[in-house]
């Protein structure tokens, strides 16, 4: 399993010390993360970090296991929950079946039972990812649609007065630079202005077109060093007004990935410009990269206040923003180029607490021909 990669969590309650420690080694040595409690209100406080599993013993010190299972299956729907006791009844089986849990088992039970159990009930974790990822998708292709729909009459209702109105101004400001210096310096100013906000549409109008209309996908192999430092280069000037160091990290010579170099620097300017934008002074923007068998991944790290866990599954959707401007267009299109060069995009927490995209694309096949730089 790759370090980039999402290892699954479970929680396991139960107050013998030593079965704790017994499952913190059994799971822990079959690539589990994890996380220990003793108590319900102990749980309470680790659940709050999420976890994927959570074993939970029917008898506690401060409170009954089978309502902690249903308060946990309330605050985290997605995940699973598995309780144990070693004293079984039907009634506490029918409890456990209303509490929302999965599974039921007996204690002292074999640990090759207990790894079964809890692989299959993150196999149903796996699976409820799966369901929402397909109706995220399904929303998305619905509101491309709309968009679709609308391309037409937004290049023709708003480019052409936009180019009539960027015209005009071009056509103004040299009658303005015409006249005495004394008086140029009060009307440039708004003149700029103006200009920036017709700017500022041509390239939500742009966003709304390539959103709309994708182009078609010809990959070719890409080295991914050379476009890292391209991209590193081309907003090193950004870093510096914005007083935050940009760093990369590691990129591997002759690393190649399979897809379009133009479209794959679009997503890392787009992903580093967030970045940057989200860091405040004295912050750092890092790069770093690393590979297996069939992959390569770009991650992007930033000293920023970071994306809400609550936000995380709803800024690549279509017209999601939390800034004052934009079309909240930016991140979608990102998500779509990697999803079309077979990839992936995720979002997490940096290790210095800002905000980590992740960017997976699978490696170019060995195959004649030079790679694109």
């Amino acid at each position: 399993m790759s370090s980039a990669a999402h290892r699954p969590r479970v929680l396991v309650v139960d107050d013998n010390t030593a079965f704790l420690d017994n499952l913190q080694d059994l799971l822990g040595d079959e690539g589990y993360e994890v996380d220990l409690a003793d108590s319900c209100r102990a749980a309470r406080a680790r659940a709050k970090s999420g976890f994927d599993v959570a074993l939970v013993d029917l008898r506690l010190p401060d409170g009954d296991g089978t309502a902690l299972a249903a308060e946990l299956k309330q605050e985290l729907p997605e995940s699973e929950v598995v309780l144990l006791t070693g004293f079984a009844t039907l009634e506490t089986a029918v409890a456990a079946v209303r509490a929302g849990a999965c599974a039921y088992l007996m204690k002292p039970c074999a640990p090759q039972e207990l790894l079964l159990t809890v692989e299959q009930a993150m196999r149903q974790v796996r699976l409820q990812a799966e369901k929402r990822e397909l109706a995220r998708r399904a929303q998305m292709t619905e509101r491309l649609a709309a968009v679709g729909t609308m391309t037409a009459g937004l290049s023709h209702e708003i480019r052409n007065p936009l180019n009539a109105a960027a015209l005009q101004l071009t056509v103004l400001e040299r009658r303005v630079r015409k006249l005495p210096d004394t008086q140029q310096e009060a009307l440039i100013e708004p003149l700029n202005l103006v200009r920036d906000e017709i700017r500022r549409l041509d390239h939500i109008l742009e966003d709304f077109l390539q959103f709309a209309r994708p182009r078609d996908f010809s990959p070719a192999p890409v080295e991914v060093e050379p476009l890292l430092r391209r991209v590193v280069d081309l907003l090193a000037g950004e870093a510096e007004a914005r007083k935050v160091r940009l760093e990369l990290v590691g990129p591997v010579p002759g690393s190649r990935v399979a897809g379009e170099e133009e479209r794959l620097r679009q997503v890392l300017i787009n992903l580093v410009l967030n970045a940057l934008a989200a860091t405040p002074e004295g912050g750092e923007v890092r790069i770093s990269t690393g590979e297996d068998e069939h992959q390569i991944w770009v991650t992007v790290d930033d000293t920023g206040p970071g994306v809400p866990v609550a936000l995380r599954d709803r800024i690549f959707e279509p017209f999601f923003t939390t800034k004052a401007q934009g079309s909240g267009l930016g991140l979608s299109i990102v998500h779509s180029i990697v999803t079309q060069h077979g990839g992936g995009l995720e979002v997490a927490e940096a290790p210095g607490g800002g905000a980590r995209f992740v960017v997976r694309l699978p490696k170019a096949a060995s195959v004649p021909g030079p790679a694109v730089r």
